[in-house]
C-alpha cells in the first residue's frame, strides 16, 4: 500500500492509473487521504528528519528562491505596455464570437 501511494507521488499520474500490483485503487486513497487527515504522513516524515538529523546526514543549509526577493522600486508597478483591458474583455470578447458565429437562423 505504501509502495503504491509512494508510485503516485513519484510519478504524479492519477489515482485511478495506480498499477493493479499496488491493489486497488480506491483502497490505497483512501488509506492515504485517512492517514493525511490524521496526521500520519506528518509524524512519519518528522521521525525520519530527526533520525537522518542525528547521523548527520542532513545538512541544513538555507535555500533562498530568487522569485521572493523584492524588485528594484523603480522596477515594482512598472506601467505595462498595449491596451488596458477591464476584467471582463473576456466575458465581452466571448459574448460578440458568440453573436458572429450565431448569425441570421436559416430558413
Amino acid at each position: 500500500m505504501i509502495n503504491g501511494v509512494l508510485w503516485r507521488l513519484r510519478t504524479g499520474a492519477p489515482w485511478r492509473d495506480l498499477p493493479e500490483r499496488y491493489g486497488p485503487w480506491q483502497t490505497v486513497y483512501e488509506r492515504f487521504a485517512r492517514w493525511e487527515a490524521d496526521g500520519t504522513w506528518a509524524r512519519l516524515l518528522e521521525q525520519v528528519h530527526v533520525r537522518d538529523d542525528s547521523v548527520g546526514a542532513v545538512e541544513w543549509t538555507v535555500s533562498v528562491d530568487s522569485t521572493i526577493s523584492r524588485a528594484h522600486q523603480h522596477a515594482a508597478g512598472a506601467r505595462k505596455k498595449g491596451r488596458r483591458r477591464g476584467t471582463n474583455w473576456k466575458i465581452r470578447h466571448a459574448r460578440r464570437l458568440a453573436r458572429r458565429w450565431a448569425g441570421p437562423a436559416a430558413g
